[in-house]
């Protein structure tokens, strides 16, 4: 236990002192943000720097290496997953950038670069057997063999751009994911301590929690700089990166179901985006005042602040309710 609250602590601390460093350094390379011009709310943003994901980045990195021990062959993979949507994210940011545009890479090209990374660890967990799903709300692991391949893609696509459409409004995406991290790690605390026999080296998994208590950490030490009025966004760079670290870990850990459930404001993200392209599409007329649906609360009048606290309190609910469900 005192190992898991020096990682959030210390992980919190390297994320407050780099981002003192980071973010000046964002200024002076003119790093700074294009905000879509028909969110009136968000005119003020514009020019705040970006790409700062990387600030919770090395801060869960370098917390994790610290404190975890041997065994370490899953969490390196989930790093390297990160790492890669982190460097998608990356492009696509430097493309909004060097051409001073709110789009970088074209959806198409986005989603090849997301699909490859999927299907390279969707291979990777069918090479080394880590087929097995928990299904909440059983207390049973099944194992989905074949199944588990395209599942796995699915959930990859779905949770990277998921994130990456919540993080919309300042401290939303990090608030939420922060949550997310530690309850995740939670979670397979629980699982370890009831059903160890499910996993073959439960060192492994005691590693993947370090590495999400990293997350959590590093998350609460970047909002230093990113709650109302942030001074930096995470960008793609840190959205999509969360993203495949949420995916990854709850790939190799056996808990990909867990991510509707805990992760239902990613959801909604997604699903108010493709309820209101879809009826406008047929209709010609919109579901939401604007999506995704922060911006429609937004519209409705609600501040920035308390509509992430919204999100945070039915995360943390949800967080609540999956932890019932494997005790």
């Amino acid at each position: 236990m005192k190992t898991y609250v020096y990682t959030v602590s210390v992980a919190i601390l390297i994320a407050a002192a780099a981002g003192f460093i980071i973010i000046p350094l964002l200024k002076k390379f003119k790093m700074g943000q294009n905000i879509l011009g028909y969110v009136k709310e968000h005119d003020y943003k514009s020019g705040t720097p970006t790409m700062g994901g990387v600030i919770f980045i090395i801060a869960a990195i370098v917390a994790f290496f610290i404190f975890s021990k041997n065994s370490r062959n899953l969490s390196y993979v989930c790093i390297a997953i990160g790492l890669s949507y982190m460097a998608v994210g990356f492009i696509d940011d430097f493309i909004k950038i060097k051409f001073k545009r709110n789009e970088g890479l074209s959806p198409i090209q986005k989603t090849l670069f997301e699909l490859v990374i999927a299907v390279i660890i969707a291979f990777y967990s069918q090479s080394r057997n880590l087929t097995k799903v928990y299904v909440p709300f059983t207390g049973e692991f099944y194992d989905l063999k074949f199944w588990h391949f395209p599942l796995c893609i699915l959930v990859f696509l779905a949770t990277t751009n998921s994130v990456n459409l919540t993080d919309g409004l300042d401290g939303l995406a990090g608030g939420v994911s922060y949550i997310y991290c530690a309850f995740m790690a939670l979670i397979i605390i629980f699982e370890l301590n009831g059903n160890p026999s499910s996993y073959v080296n439960g060192g492994e998994y005691g590693n993947l929690v370090i590495l999400l208590l990293g997350l959590s950490g590093g998350l609460i030490g970047y909002l230093l700089f990113n709650t109302y009025k942030a001074s930096v966004f995470m960008g793609d760079t840190g959205s999509l990166a969360l993203g495949g670290f949420i995916a990854s870990i709850s790939l190799v850990s056996g808990n990909l179901l867990f991510i509707p459930i805990l992760g239902i404001m990613y959801v909604m993200s997604s699903i108010s985006v493709i309820m209101q392209v879809a009826h406008f599409k047929r209709t010609g007329k919109r579901i939401f005042l604007m999506a995704p649906l922060h911006h429609h609360f937004q519209h409705k009048g609600y501040s920035e602040s308390k509509i992430v606290f919204g999100y945070k309190l039915v995360t943390f609910l949800s967080g609540s309710l999956c932890l019932l469900s494997i005790l």
